[in-house]
């Protein structure tokens, strides 16, 4: 009895024993892109961390960090430009990483996803979190390359950074070879929520000589920055990461995020010579206030919510799927918040009409608006039911409008993010309101904000006397599949 008592407070204080060994992804470039000793490791990061705190950007007020670029090269060339980014993500409460890296050594279509349970760095392990599964269940452009997983250096590169600013958190490892922007950033949006960083780890311009590498990386930083996501997708040699950060600024444009550079250097700057070099930046993307965003899943069935309610106004049948019918239960419609409806008619504007307050809930703006835009826009006769097939529906979803201070016109100017902002204009009883998709047909600001006045019925140089209330606002907006 003695002798079974024994056995059995034995095995009662061993440690649980996992279902099954876990995978671990092993670190393949510690000891030559950064150090293999974690003291050694940790105390390097810690320099160079503390050395940027001096000279890092301010983050934003009431703003949230959404996303970062950070390079991925060994520590002696990149590490003072990646310590930018992981100087800001100190303090944030991030529970879920996703970590999107380019094919450097493969080759291949799509993207992969490791199969395995965590990453390991000298600093420790980092799980990989179960919506890693999910996308590669969800979405054929995601599955598992054994030998990229085995030989890719751009996702275990910036991990070190995170693991020494972030408390606890997992991570989504994706290397990207070749593909189209917004099947990932759709993908990508239906797995990202308020805790959700994602993470660009790539560097920018290779092997030019340091005067033309500066002036070509500062052109790409630029766009980036101005979230110019078709200036991007031309010309070479701009980023090793270019499809991950293209992805990224879709999704900025989509969710009203705001670029700001934090460190550009290059090899020439750091430990390399100067005839060859390749180029580094860190860049914080911060969104607005704390709002629900929404997936885009979600977002396509506000866009057939709108177009069945403009159908059934015009007596055409809609059968509403059953899947349609159950997403639009959920409990997000329900927040209140400001919506537009718009209606285009092979490429011109058919209607526009919505709410800049948040009075209802998103479900009902959406039923509301699309009826407005279709049959009580003034500056269009009602909609036909001839015209629904030519018809397309975009729904944009705000942030709460803020204020906008400014000193005189060329501040104004230098305030307004093109791409990125909504913009509201008052004086007196005068008023209106152009949503951030405007800027794609009016760039420029000084255009932007002279119809801006003409739609309120002000002189079109109104926005240089100085006398408006501006305030600006972003938009989550959803469209129609072409």
């Amino acid at each position: 009895m003695t002798t079974l008592l024994s056995v059995l407070l034995f095995l009662y204080s061993l440690p649980p024993v996992p279902a099954h060994a876990l995978e671990i992804r092993k670190s393949i470039v510690a000891g030559r892109f950064y150090p293999a000793d974690p003291s050694e490791l940790r105390r390097l990061i810690e320099n160079y961390v503390r050395a940027a705190e001096k000279t890092c950007v301010e983050s934003p007020e009431r703003m949230h960090l959404k996303a970062v670029i950070m390079p991925h090269a060994g520590y002696v060339y990149s590490g003072p430009t990646a310590a930018h980014a992981a100087s800001v993500l100190k303090g944030a409460h991030v529970t879920k990483v996703i970590i999107m890296g380019p094919d450097h050594r493969i080759g291949f279509t799509n993207a992969s996803i490791s199969g395995a349970d965590a990453y390991e760095t000298p600093l420790g392990q980092v799980m990989i979190h179960e919506d890693a599964n999910r996308l590669k269940r969800t979405y054929d452009i995601f599955g598992v390359i054994e030998l990229s997983d085995r030989y890719e250096h751009s996702i275990e590169v910036v991990l070190p950074f995170l693991q020494s600013s972030l408390a606890d958190f997992s991570i989504i490892p994706i290397v990207m070879g070749t593909g189209e922007t917004r099947p990932y950033a759709a993908a990508l949006g239906s797995v990202i929520d308020e805790d959700t960083l994602l993470v660009v780890s790539s560097d920018l311009s290779h092997y030019l000589p340091y005067e033309q590498a500066v002036k070509k990386d500062r052109e790409t930083i630029d766009m980036i920055v101005s979230l110019n996501e078709e200036g991007l997708g031309t010309g070479k040699n701009r980023a090793c990461g270019i499809l991950p950060i293209l992805v990224t600024v879709h999704l900025a444009l989509q969710r009203g995020w705001k670029p700001i550079l934090l460190h550009y250097s290059n090899s020439g700057d750091t430990a390399g010579m100067r005839d060859q070099v390749v180029g580094y930046a860190a860049i914080a993307f911060y969104g607005g206030p704390m709002q629900k965003t929404f997936s885009e899943e979600q977002g396509q069935a506000l866009v057939q919510l709108a177009r069945k309610t403009i159908q059934e106004r015009l007596g055409i049948q809609s059968e509403e799927g059953e899947s349609l019918s159950q997403t639009l239960t959920e409990d997000a419609f329900q927040a209140k918040r400001g919506v537009f409806v718009t209606l285009n008619k092979k490429g011109r504007l058919r209607g526009c009409i919505g709410c800049l307050e948040a009075r209802e809930s998103v479900l009902d703006g959406v039923r509301h608006n699309a009826i407005n835009a279709a049959f009580r826009d003034p500056r269009f006769t009602p909609v036909a039911r001839s015209e629904m097939d030519d018809m397309d529906i975009e729904i944009s979803i705000l942030t709460d409008p803020m204020p906008l201070e400014y000193t005189d016109y060329k501040d104004l100017l230098a305030k307004l993010r093109p791409g990125i902002d909504g913009v509201i204009i008052r004086l007196g009883y005068a008023g209106a309101t152009f949503l951030p998709q405007v800027w794609d047909q009016l760039p420029k600001k000084e255009e932007f904000l002279a119809h801006l006045c003409a739609k309120a019925g002000l002189p079109s140089d109104e926005w240089k006397q100085g006398n408006l209330e501006v305030s600006t606002y972003q938009v989550q907006y959803f469209e129609e599949p072409k």
